[in-house]
């Protein structure tokens, strides 16, 4: 058992562990950069970096991969985090000739925990403003979500949102705050919807109530290009106490919300980007696109909101632009784009809970480096001073 332990801890201190795992996070790189072309900058992200094992599969003719695993981000950053802890507790005695090199190793691992923290809890959403509109939710680019609305009284809306994963599933949904049962008849991650009658043969109807009797659903392959979105379809089943209540069809792609009555009351039902609500609110003042001279290529893009919280204790405006966020609540606004003739911009929102540590870490580095390289040339100085006046 000794023996083991001992091996245990040789294994973790070694400079052999360390080279390895530098060279195995380069192949990572390497193979996630070719990789990228294919699966888009998200999907790569997930499959190599933020996961325990990746695999790299590589085509071989028309219908064939050849699938190779490789050890993914967390499992060479998890070892490489432990390489460096146990090589200082083991190895390393603090001197001020290797001050410069301790705090570079520090600062790597506070580059290691600032991508850990990055990969658990960094949310990603968006939010598009007109001129003149004021919003307190953004959306995910990415995550959808089912919303049940309950629109009966005018002042306010009751909304239950029910998560895509949820759907994925097939399994039916009871929700308290719904008198009716959810049931999940067809789910498609990605598809596209054409009208019943612009189809050759088309297949069978899936919804009876609706916009989606008419439609017809044709599922697609998943995309994980930057530039594209996969743009999910499910038939969902409602049923209440007396029994079903119809079937619908539910797409990113039908962008109004469907409307019937139950027991009453209007509800409203929509396929939509996951939403994430604010305690405060943004308006689009007025929103510049500035072009250089005779052409169409963008100089300057920029936003000036108006920031209110529903306090009121916060009122002011800001103005955000390329390389100048907005920054508020751990949130951080990026002029992102535009769209529908400049008359409408999109701000990416990002709450990144690890977002300073890269720059400590890469601080401390630095710093490191420097000094390591001031002791060693005032060493080297010194030496060569003695040399010669002893020659």
């Amino acid at each position: 058992m000794r023996e083991f332990i001992n091996s245990l801890k040789r294994f973790f201190v070694s400079l052999q562990l360390t080279v390895a795992l530098l060279a195995l996070s380069i192949v990572l790189v390497f193979v996630a950069t070719i990789d990228q072309v294919h699966l888009g900058i998200w999907a790569v992200q997930e499959e190599y970096f933020r996961s325990f094992v990746a695999y790299w599969r590589i085509p071989i003719g028309d219908t064939f991969k050849l699938v190779v695993p490789l050890p993914g981000g967390y499992l060479v950053g998890g070892l490489l985090f432990f390489n460096l802890i146990a090589a200082h507790v083991h190895r390393f005695k603090f001197t001020w000739k290797k001050s410069g090199i301790f705090l570079t190793h520090f600062g790597l691992i506070f580059l290691l925990i600032g991508e850990l923290l990055s990969g658990l809890w960094q949310e990603d959403f968006q939010m598009r403003l007109d001129e003149g509109q004021t919003s307190n939710f953004s959306e995910s680019p990415r995550l959808n979500e089912l919303a049940l609305i309950d629109a009966t009284d005018p002042k306010y809306d009751d909304v239950v949102a029910i998560p895509e994963a949820l759907l994925q599933k097939g399994q039916a949904i009871q929700h308290p705050s719904l008198p009716f049962r959810i049931n999940i008849r067809a789910y498609h991650p990605n598809a596209s919807l054409q009208m019943r009658s612009q189809v050759q043969n088309p297949p069978p109807a899936l919804a009876t109530q609706g916009l989606g009797a008419d439609i017809a659903v044709t599922p697609q392959e998943m995309t994980y290009k930057p530039n594209e979105r996969n743009l999910p379809a499910a038939a969902i089943e409602l049923v209440g106490t007396n029994g079903s209540l119809g079937t619908w069809i539910v797409s990113l792609m039908i962008g109004e919300a469907q409307t019937f009555t139950h027991e009453g009351k209007t509800w409203r039902l929509v396929m939509r980007g996951e939403r994430f609500y604010k305690n405060f609110a943004l308006s689009l003042l007025k929103f510049s696109h500035d072009r250089y001279a005779g052409t169409e290529i963008p100089k300057n893009f920029s936003s000036r909101v108006r920031l209110k919280t529903d306090d009121g204790k916060t009122d002011r405006e800001a103005l955000i632009y390329m390389n100048n966020p907005l920054r508020f609540d751990g949130l951080t606004f990026y002029q992102a784009g535009f769209e529908n003739n400049d008359r409408t911009t999109i701000l990416q929102v990002v709450r990144n809970p690890g977002r300073a540590l890269p720059y400590v870490a890469c601080i401390l580095m630095s710093l490191g480096l420097v000094i390591q390289f001031g002791i060693s040339l005032t060493a080297f100085i010194n030496k060569h001073s003695v040399a010669e006046k002893a020659a």
